[in-house]
């Protein structure tokens, strides 16, 4: 769900968190309340919910404690089956989504010691955690141009001041703990983007379904930016994909088979912005396929997604957009 950067940081972090509730949830086959109530008394769990408290939570009407998202996040991972999901894991991924709401975006990072704990940099299906970012600027590898004999041949990511100057924010804000820590971890080989037997060979080996990823939430982003302000959007959309004669045959084949399912297309037609949320992740990639005709790279890796991606829209952008 793209999150509306013109509510209050805390609203954004809570939507975020009820966004991840509901992939999950989602992913899990969507168990009833009664049904993830009952496996909750049923299990070894920190918290006892009631239905009631798991529909509040999962709706995001309330704030929840955590020994409650604990439970339910490890329920729901348990149910998960195609593919199936580490409930340890998931829980792990949930517990900055949590502190964010209650704690503010600073809390989004892991303590030092949390950090010498776990393993790995806590990516998860292309979504960038204040530790992978943590873990990109602190390695010196992306600001110099280390000598082949130690590691490939590359590009700087950033210069070194740059680097420099991330270093010194980060011993300011989280102290110099973590920053050193992180380092190490670096410097011993586990560092982001690591693959098994390339030791030195730094790169992003998921780096296409990362961008894959951060493009789909940036379309739908300023997809409902379009509807917000544009009547019938959907409607010359939806005209503009039906008249384009240069769309892929393939894409065109899978839009109009997804046409065949009213209660699909029930959800397409009736979207706004303000339930967008409520809409199945399939009527998400229906509505965006009918409003963008393409979206793709044009800046480097790591530029903001505005720079980095560019639209093109099936209806144009009226000039005053």
């Amino acid at each position: 769900m793209p999150i509306d950067t013109t509510v209050p940081p805390s609203n954004r972090a809570h939507q975020e968190l009820v966004s991840a509730l509901e992939e999950l949830h989602r992913a899990a086959g969507r168990p009833g309340m009664r049904k993830v109530s009952a496996l909750i008394e049923e299990g070894d769990y920190p918290a006892h919910i009631s239905h009631e408290g798991v529909r509040t939570t999962l709706k995001g009407l309330t704030v929840p404690r955590w020994e409650t998202v604990q439970s339910i996040v490890a329920v729901l991972a348990a149910a998960c089956v195609d593919p199936p999901r580490d409930p340890a894991a998931e829980v792990a991924r949930f517990l900055p989504l949590w502190r964010a709401v209650t704690e503010g975006e600073s809390s989004g990072m892991r303590s030092a010691r949390e950090l010498a704990l776990s393993q790995g940099w806590g990516t998860h299906d292309g979504q960038w955690t204040p530790e992978a970012l943590l873990g990109m600027m602190i390695n010196p590898f992306n600001a110099i141009e280390i000598d082949p004999s130690l590691a490939v041949p590359h590009e700087p990511v950033v210069s070194e001041d740059e680097w420099v100057q991330v270093g010194v924010l980060l011993i300011e804000e989280h102290g110099a703990e973590l920053a050193l820590r992180a380092l190490l971890r670096t410097l011993k080989g586990d560092y982001l983007g690591a693959e098994e037997g390339s030791p030195y060979g730094y790169h992003y080996p998921d780096q296409a379904a990362v961008d894959m990823a951060t493009a789909f939430r940036y379309g739908c982003d300023r997809i409902l930016r379009r509807l917000a302000v544009e009547p019938n959007l959907l409607q010359r959309s939806i005209s503009a994909m039906h008249a384009d004669e240069t769309m892929d045959r393939e894409d065109r084949i899978e839009m109009l088979s997804a046409e065949s399912d009213a209660s699909l297309m029930r959800e397409v037609m009736t979207v706004t912005p303000e339930n967008w949320h409520e809409l199945s992740e399939q009527a998400h990639h229906q509505i965006f396929g009918y409003l963008i005709k393409k979206i793709g790279p044009v800046g480097r890796f790591g530029l903001p997604p505005e720079q980095r991606f560019r639209i093109t829209w099936r209806v144009p952008e009226p000039p005053e957009a």
